[in-house]
This record gives structure tokens, C-alpha cells and sequence, in this order.
């Protein structure tokens, strides 16, 4: 789907049926490309003059694959994260490219922030008329969203915490309840991860816009905004590895906990054989086919064998609980 966001007074508004149109306004500053088709880039190719990188292009790894200058036009990839609500984070690459006075988006999913600039573009303003200030804009969008991202994953990072070291049952944690709590602290990490990947590539094009590559030249205001986005990512970016430093920690002591209870139950085991050893020693004794065992003939030797064993199994359970083993 492609749209047109041309500027105004009031701020950017969406030109309807942008696809069917055969020329571009002139005063279009934002050129959207949602899930383009073959037509739809070859019409945008022909507006600007530039190349719209394919999908399998916008996934280049290398750095000089996502950060260039070619013909005069700036391309720049990050890479955004997707659901970040939801069960199954994930991340999709969105590239930028900034050509004269204009800003083209290539994006095949719907990351959050563009949506929520989408809905606040018309309230810009008179700054919109420059497509470096919108570009701009788009990048703290992304920024504010991590930020909202990594202040979750703190709080629930805090919520685990508080279940595994301030449990105040005395029974033994469940099997599932640690499993529960280890998925929930590979979610957490995880979600961190993928917001670090994404403040990385967020940094990097704010370094290279910074640099001022090429003939591009960026207003006074815009600046200020690169200034403020790059000490934001800065800042989220140690966040983010505090966060990715303290789940690891909750791993290690949910991983710590689960061989506490597994001793737990080794030792359970391991002192009812040492207590079942003494009657076992003394049943085998009398399980013997001697001839001459003359207690054997009297009415209270049975019983006392029984008493005998029963204390035997006794001493060393007291004995445990004693010194504490137990």
C-alpha cells in the first residue's frame, strides 16, 4: 500500500488514493510503502528517481548494507520491534530513505510507533514541511515506544523477582511453577534482547545522520532533536543492559532454587534408606534358616524383634533432626 503525506499549515495529511495518482504533489514530504507491490515501487522508482531496496536487501546484517548514500539519497534500516505486548516478540526492519525534501518509508509490518505518529501527524505542525524534521520524529517515536518496552520488562523483571526470593509458603515450589517462572523470565529477556538489537540500529543511524553524510544538510532544529535522541538511546541502551544483566541473575537463582529442591528430595530419600537400614539388618538377621535361634521359641520374641526394629528406624530420624539435617 503506498500514501501520501503532504505538509500544511496544520501539519501532515494523507492524500487519498495516493496509488492511482500518476504524478507526485509537490509538496509531499512523507511517501509510506506498507507491503509494496512490483507497480507500486516502480511508480515510487520513477517519482524519485531512487531504488527501493527489496526485502531481502532491508535484511542485510552489514552495517554498510544499512547505513549509505547513493545518488544523492540517504538509505537507513533499523530494525523495530514487533508485539512487544503480546506472547511472541519479534522484530522487522523498516529502511528510510531520505531523498531532497522528501521521506520515503519501505516497511512490510506495522510497528507501533509509526502507527502512533500516523495518528498525530496531522497536530506537527509547520516543522513537517521538511522530511528530515518527520524522519526525525519517527526515530523518537521508536525510541518512546522501547522506552515503554524496557520500563515493562523492568517491572515484571521485578515481579519475578519478588516471587522467587519473598515466597512466604513453606511448602515446596511445584515443578510447574518453576516452570512458569522461567518461561517468564525468558520472555523478559528475551523482549530485552530484541530491544537492545533495536536501540543498536536505532544508534547507528542517528550517528550517521549526525555525521551529516554527503550533501545532506540538516536544519538547526533537527539537530538539537539528533542531540536528544542519541543521549536517549544512550541511556536506554545501559538500561537495557541492566536488564539484561539483572534476568540473568533471576535465571541463575530459579536455577539455584530448582537444585535446592531437588536436594531437598535426594535427601528425603537418601535418610529414609538410612533409617530402613538397622529393621532391614535385623529382619535378614531372623530371616535365617539356622537351627539353633532359641529366642525364636519364646512368645515375646516377636514382639520385642518389632519394638527393636521400630527404634532402630527411630534413632537415626532423630538423630538427623537434631543436628538439623532435616
Amino acid at each position: 500500500m503506498l500514501s501520501i503525506h503532504v505538509a500544511t499549515d496544520r501539519g501532515l495529511q494523507l492524500v487519498p488514493d495516493a496509488g492511482a495518482r500518476p504524478d507526485l504533489p509537490s509538496d509531499a514530504v512523507w511517501i509510506d510503502l506498507l507491503n509494496p507491490t512490483s507497480e507500486e515501487e516502480a511508480q515510487l522508482e520513477h517519482w524519485l528517481t531512487i531504488d527501493v531496496p527489496s526485502r531481502e536487501e532491508m535484511r542485510e546484517i552489514e552495517v554498510s548494507s544499512r547505513l549509505f548514500e547513493e545518488d544523492g539519497a540517504l538509505y537507513m534500516t533499523v530494525v523495530a520491534l514487533l508485539n512487544a505486548d503480546g506472547e511472541n516478540p519479534t522484530l522487522t526492519d523498516v529502511t528510510f530513505i531520505l531523498v531532497g525534501r522528501r521521506l520515503v518509508t519501505v516497511r512490510y509490518a506495522e510497528p507501533r510507533p509509526i502507527t502512533l505518529f500516523l495518528q498525530r501527524a496531522p497536530k506537527i505542525g509547520p516543522a513537517c514541511q521538511n522530511a528530515d524534521f518527520v524522519l526525525v520524529g519517527l526515530i523518537e517515536a521508536f525510541i518512546d515506544r522501547i522506552a515503554d518496552v524496557l520500563e515493562h520488562a523492568g517491572l515484571d523483571a521485578d515481579r519475578i523477582g519478588d516471587d522467587v526470593f519473598l515466597r512466604e509458603s513453606s511448602k515446596p515450589i511445584k515443578t510447574d511453577d518453576f516452570r512458569k517462572t522461567v518461561a517468564r523470565i525468558a520472555r523478559t529477556g528475551d523482549l530485552t534482547s530484541k530491544a537492545r538489537e533495536s536501540l543498536v540500529t536505532i544508534s547507528r543511524l542517528l550517528t550517521f545522520m549526525s555525521a551529516g553524510p554527503g550533501s545532506v544538510k540538516l536544519s538547526k532544529d533537527v539537530k538539537l532533536h539528533l542531540k536528544t535522541a542519541v543521549r536517549d538511546a544512550n541511556q536506554l541502551a545501559d538500561h537495557a543492559t541492566y536488564l539484561a544483566t539483572k534476568t540473568e541473575f533471576l535465571l541463575d537463582a530459579t536455577m539455584g532454587l530448582i537444585n535446592i529442591e531437588q536436594t531437598n528430595i535426594i535427601k528425603i530419600f537418601s535418610v529414609a534408606a538410612v533409617a530402613m537400614m538397622p529393621p532391614t539388618l535385623i529382619a535378614s538377621i531372623y530371616g535365617m534358616n539356622f537351627q539353633f535361634m532359641p529366642e525364636l521359641n519364646e512368645k515375646w520374641a516377636y514382639p520385642l524383634v518389632l519394638v527393636v526394629m521400630i527404634a532402630s528406624a527411630l534413632a537415626p530420624y532423630f538423630y538427623f533432626k537434631r543436628k538439623g539435617w532435616l
